[in-house]
């Protein structure tokens, strides 16, 4: 009878151990799910450090090398204009022209020299001073084509047309005239004989833009109609294209 007591007691506490070993053993698996879990955290944690260290990283280079190139660019229009001025300073006030140092712009700033009202044929005064410009042009730009997008020959008008426009029609046409007017030039100067050799280039580079009144010359918030009626050869550099492939990886 005792025995079969003590049996029995022996038997309980057996059964409480292997219940406790259960919980035990099931504490010590959450436990390694648990430390599973937080190497897992701390490994993607660590890899999204480097991650933002390595994109900081970039981002830096690459900042750096948008500072060089603007600071390249700056520097090569500063040496552009001086070139411009050096060679075009004393023909200037002669022909009515000035050099913009801001854009890089050439602009013939006499209407009634360059074309008769309304007509798009260049005026004699101003073929003659194409003659002399344009190779003198090409020659100073020559020393800068690797850094050379494009040059543009502007046509700008005033926003003034006959009577009875309106402003939409006058817009148009002069639209019309604008562009009538940059090809003539164009025309012109790739036909002048000491650039005959430089026409590949002129055909690739150069480009004729009509803009009608839409950069009209305001002075004390009012259009200058005279200023507002000229040509211009402006030069586009190739650093917004080095950027952008900077940007595009």
């Amino acid at each position: 009878m005792l025995d079969s007591i003590i049996g029995k007691t022996s038997i309980n506490e057996q059964e409480d151990d292997n219940q406790w070993l259960s919980v035990s053993d099931l504490m010590a698996g959450l436990m390694m799910v648990f430390l599973f879990i937080s190497i897992v955290l701390m490994r993607n944690a660590l890899i999204e450090r480097d991650n933002v260290k390595e994109l900081a990283e970039t981002y830096q280079v690459e900042r750096d090398k948008v500072k060089e190139i603007a600071a390249a660019y700056q520097d090569n229009k500063v040496r552009i204009y001086d070139a411009l001025m050096s060679e075009f300073r004393s023909d200037l006030v002669l022909w009515d022209a000035a050099i913009s140092k801001k854009d890089l712009s050439f602009n013939f700033q006499s209407p009634e020299v360059l074309f008769d009202i309304g007509e798009i044929s260049v005026k004699p005064t101003f073929q003659r001073i194409l003659d002399d410009f344009f190779p003198r042009y090409l020659s100073v730009i020559n020393k800068f084509k690797g850094s050379i997008e494009e040059v543009r020959i502007e046509g700008h008008t005033s926003s003034r047309w006959g009577s009875g426009a309106s402003i939409d029609d006058a817009y148009f046409k002069n639209m019309d005239l604008s562009q009538g007017r940059t090809r003539s030039v164009l025309s012109y100067v790739y036909n002048i004989e000491s650039v005959r050799n430089q026409r590949q280039w002129i055909k690739e580079n150069i480009a004729a833009v009509g803009y009608s009144s839409s950069k009209r010359i305001i002075i004390n918030g009012s259009e200058d109609v005279k200023r507002s009626r000229r040509v211009t050869f402006r030069l586009i550099t190739n650093s917004e294209t080095q950027i952008l492939k900077i940007i595009e990886g």
